[in-house]
Formats: structure tokens, sequence, C-alpha cells
């Protein structure tokens, strides 16, 4: 099986420094008390920040299917 390089630089790479942001943000900003519930764990910080990288590298819709549908009514 081929790896496909185009996949691992844009979608999979930026999952992974979205945990590794996340990380970073308990090791450096987050609370030692345990109040916060975030914060105060590292696998949540590293599952939140990669969820989020995740978010915005996986759209819900791509920008043309509006634009077509459009077309295609009018006709």
């Amino acid at each position: 099986m081929k790896l496909d390089k185009n996949l691992l630089i844009k979608k999979v790479l930026p999952v992974i420094g979205g945990g590794l942001l996340g990380y970073a943000y308990y090791y450096f900003i987050g609370c030692t008390s345990g109040s916060c519930p975030i914060t105060s764990n590292p696998y949540i910080s590293t599952f939140y920040g990669a969820l989020i990288a995740f978010i915005l590298v996986f759209p819900s819709k791509k920008k043309d299917d509006g634009i077509r549908k459009e077309n295609n009514q009018e006709s």
C-alpha cells in the first residue's frame, strides 16, 4: 500500500500538531489545582487540541457544492 504524502501533510500532521499544542497549553498554562476540567489533565487537553485541529482540517462541506446546486436549479 502506497502512502499518500499529500494526505499526510495536509490532514494528519495538523491533527498531530494540534495535539502537541494542546499538551503545550496544559504544560505551560494549565492549572495544577484540578479545578479546571480541561487544562488540569494532559490527556484531555491533548485530545481537545487534536479535536480542534481535526475540525479545522476536515470541513463539513465543500464550498463549490452550493454554487453548483444554484446553477442546476436555474436551468
